[in-house]
């Protein structure tokens, strides 16, 4: 990931909607969720709601996909574990600190 990735997603993720939306939709998997299910589970207007799902989407950190009259959003995992990865990179005095599982080492 190169830094302007990583300050554009940090970015979108810096507003509490849009965390709590990211949130919700890394439990929700790869089933995703559609904005009525988004805005039933936040309690928040559409309006609002679609105007962070487009900043996330921006970001990279989010996908939509049309699925007959529906959008389904999902967390981009593979841009998540990326940021992560650029966030935790040079953590241990500049030696790789993540292990293939996905756990810290140091």
């Amino acid at each position: 990931m190169e830094t302007n990735e990583a300050v554009r997603a940090l970015a979108a993720l810096a507003q509490p909607l849009r965390l709590q939306v990211f949130r919700r939709l890394v439990v929700a998997g790869t089933d995703g969720m559609t904005p009525g299910a988004l805005v039933e589970a936040l309690g928040v207007p559409s309006t609002s709601l679609s105007f962070h799902l487009k900043e996330l989407t921006h970001a990279g950190l989010v996908t939509q996909e049309r699925q007959s009259r529906n959008l389904i959003y999902r967390a981009a995992f593979d841009q998540m574990k990326a940021l992560l990865g650029y966030l935790t990179d040079n953590c241990c005095q500049g030696e790789a600190c993540m292990a293939s599982d996905g756990s810290l080492r140091c």
